[in-house]
């Protein structure tokens, strides 16, 4: 897939990471290849973890760790956030046509 030169679609980390969490705790590499693969690219470290590191901050995931592996999931206050998010982003996106004229 090729992705356009000017218009960014970076700002959707976060989105992303929360909504992965809403089907299933995962660990940041998980989190790493499942959103990877959406973007058809790799995510490096330093791109999610300060990313979660932010959301658990924000007490919208919550981390147990199982040895040495660290398990995300979304709490109570990130599940309300994430339906709020679903409203704004279909009020935004809901209509736009894939055809161009």
């Amino acid at each position: 897939m090729k992705y356009p030169k000017f218009i960014d679609f970076r700002g959707f980390l976060s989105f992303l990471i929360i909504n992965e969490l809403n089907k299933k705790n995962l660990c940041g590499d998980e989190l790493a290849v499942i959103i990877g693969n959406r973007k058809y690219g790799k995510l490096t470290p330093g791109t999610i973890y300060p990313t979660l590191k932010r959301l658990r901050e924000s007490r919208l995931i919550s981390m147990k760790q199982a040895g040495r592996k660290k398990n995300y999931f979304l709490t109570k206050k990130g599940k309300k956030e994430l339906r709020i998010a679903y409203k704004v982003f279909g009020n935004i996106f809901c209509g736009l046509k894939h055809k161009i004229k």
